[in-house]
């Protein structure tokens, strides 16, 4: 006997072709373009001719020849000390049984969080030559108030401590994560053949991580090369630039666009290099782990010393969680940012001055949740659709839609805003003054992690269904709205989330492309910065982190989703 199982079929219009070629479109908006107007403008001249003199000025001009040896000795050194400070610290806590071991992951991750400009900052709070509260404690110590600072944050060295505070959590996580993923049966098997603890970890443990330790280090020389904010706030002031913050000097009044794009182009290619090499690291396979069932790791034993390795954790936590946020917190509530809060001291008044007097407070929150809400929700749309095309590989095209989707990860976001203004600011589209450049900014930004996140997820998702569905006459856009879509619910929610507080601590980009009506709350933290206004960007930087920490704790509630966030700063 036979049972007839399909339904007459009706003709319908499949929408999905031309969507996704519209996607794709879209992708090839939001980087090409840019990228393809920065390369332009890096080969012509003031009056569009051709030339290579931008290039030729970058490699003689000591304006520009010295902010790109700074930012090689700033970038190196901060890979450096982030690779000694974080790699031991991710061994303690995921090799030994040292205490409060989630404790030192969880405050790792608030370091992680805070954005570096912000961090920077509160450095400038503590360690100030003249006002730093750590330097006014010293001179009260040692009863001199006219002695020589203890530290000086305005420096080369001060500048590469900072951005190593905020920069080395990338190498923490991957080292810990690499150590987690390595099992126990190795360093079992080297201690029954009689190898001690340090014997098995300089020939066992050490050579598994040595991948991840490499890779942080490219990752850490990365976010020191690319950042703006720290530079901006200890840099400038001290009388010396970095590439990035040279980038953003040949925007100020005379601008010279050249040269901008000129000097971004040797950043991108160092970036499209370094990520490659990281991608060459990660993915080696000089060793590798073979075998089925691991167990878990055996810790090692510290004894009394695991108390000494919990205070150097600790230690080093101070940097960039216990004194900067004490350090906002002071500022906040004292009526001179530069003395300690006291009974005689303790004002409100900042809170008073950001919410009710300073004018630009009630805009920049206003652009920063309307960028916020929007760029999290079409990034989300664009990544799901992406991913679900590259996932199940739906189309022709789509390695290049892969490629589209995680090209931005490579273009720093000074490079970026550049790009965006010299495509922007002219027609057919002029949107410079507008909400919508930035909103294309920070949609590009975020990106190529909501895209990573998102196909990860589909991977984990059967076909079975979404085929049933396409068998009973649904179209692909059907099949991915009411069939996949749902059970990634909690993928979809988070990388929302990621995107959403992505658009709250973006500085780099928006540094460009802002006008006084389209002002944002990182913005308006740096301009207040520069009007030394820290009792109000105290405030400001506050409640930035209340909703960060909000966002992501939040996140990590979702059930099945415990795999932490990364941002890009």
């Amino acid at each position: 006997m036979t049972l007839a199982l399909t339904a007459p079929r009706r003709a319908r219009l499949d929408p999905s072709w031309p969507i996704l070629i519209a996607f794709a479109a879209i992708l090839i908006a939001l980087i090409v373009l840019p990228m393809s107007w920065l390369a332009y403008f890096s080969v012509t001249d003031k009056t569009g001719a051709l030339t290579l003199d931008n290039f030729a000025k970058l490699v003689t001009d000591p304006t520009f020849v010295d902010p790109l040896i700074t930012t090689v000795i700033l970038a190196t050194s901060s890979a450096i000390i982030c690779c000694v400070v974080a790699a031991p610290m991710g061994w303690l806590v995921a090799r030994t049984d040292m205490p409060l071991r989630r404790t030192i992951r969880a405050l790792v991750t608030a370091s992680f969080v805070t954005p570096p400009f912000l961090g920077a900052i509160a450095w400038e709070l503590l360690a100030a030559p003249n006002s730093g509260l750590l330097n006014q404690l010293y001179r009260g110590i040692i009863g001199d108030p006219g002695a020589e600072p203890l530290f000086n944050i305005y420096t080369l060295p001060g500048l590469i401590f900072v951005i190593s505070c905020y920069t080395f959590p990338y190498v923490f996580v991957l080292v810990a994560n690499a150590l987690d993923r390595i099992p126990g049966d190795l360093e079992d098997a080297s201690s029954i053949l009689g190898g001690r603890m340090w014997v098995t970890a300089r020939r066992v443990t050490i050579p598994l991580a040595l991948p991840a330790v490499l890779a942080g280090a490219l990752v850490a020389f990365l976010q020191a090369m690319t950042l703006f904010g720290s530079p901006a706030i200890l840099a400038l002031p001290a009388g010396f630039h970095t590439m990035t913050t040279k980038i953003w000097s040949l925007f100020q009044y005379p601008p010279k666009p050249e040269l901008a794009a000129a000097a971004s182009i040797p950043l991108l290619v160092l970036t499209v290099l370094l990520l490659r090499a990281e991608h060459m690291i990660l993915g080696r396979r000089s060793y590798a782990v073979v075998g089925g069932k691991q167990s878990n790791p055996r810790l090692v034993q510290l004894g009394g010393w695991k108390w000494v390795a919990l205070g150097l954790a600790m230690l080093v936590l101070m940097n960039p969680v216990f004194l900067p946020y004490g350090a906002l917190l002071n500022a906040a509530f004292s009526r001179t940012a530069s003395q300690f809060v006291s009974l005689t001291n303790f004002t409100l008044h900042n809170i008073e001055f950001v919410f009710f007097e300073l004018s630009a407070t009630k805009l920049a929150f206003k652009n920063t949740f309307i960028l916020g809400f929007l760029s999290a929700t079409i990034g989300t749309i664009i990544a799901v659709v992406i991913s679900y095309l590259t996932a199940r590989r739906a189309i022709a095209g789509w390695r290049a839609l892969a490629f589209l989707a995680t090209a931005p990860v490579a273009v720093p976001g000074i490079v970026l805003g550049v790009g965006l203004f010299l495509s922007y600011t002219r027609p057919p589209f002029v949107l410079y003054g507008t909400l919508w450049i930035l909103l294309i900014a920070f949609v590009t930004i975020a990106l190529p992690a909501a895209y990573q996140q998102l196909q990860a997820a589909f991977r984990t998702v059967s076909v079975d269904l979404e085929e049933a569905s396409r068998i009973l006459g649904a179209t692909r856009l059907q099949a991915l709205s009411h069939i996949t879509a749902p059970l990634l619910r909690t993928s979809v929610i988070a990388t929302w989330c990621f995107i959403f507080v992505g658009v709250i601590r973006e500085l780099s980009a928006a540094i460009i492309l802002f006008t006084s009506e389209t002002k944002v709350i990182s913005v308006l933290i740096f301009d207040l910065n520069e009007s030394g206004d820290l009792g109000a960007i105290a405030v400001l930087g506050i409640i930035m982190l209340v909703i960060t920490f909000a966002v992501v704790v939040a996140i990590n509630r979702i059930p099945g989703f415990g795999g932490g966030v990364r941002f890009r700063s």
